[in-house]
């Protein structure tokens, strides 16, 4: 029983770990991470700019795209 529980939490978190991915909640956090990685000791844009960035990029730069 013990194993159940235990595979049915690891599907859980697995399931919550794409949700947030295919929301874009992670692109953030990858974004620091790679800017700490390879950029370190320069400063690293507030959540709010970023999201900013990304749309502007988006808005300026139309690719095709089903939405």
């Amino acid at each position: 029983m013990g194993r159940a529980v235990g595979l049915t939490k690891e599907t859980a978190r697995q399931i919550g770990w794409y949700w947030a991915t295919l929301m874009g909640d992670n692109h953030y956090r990858r974004y620091v991470a790679h800017r700490t990685r390879l950029h370190p000791g320069e400063p690293v844009v507030s959540e709010r700019e970023y999201w900013r960035m990304r749309h502007d990029a988006t808005e300026s730069n139309p690719n095709p795209r089903c939405c």
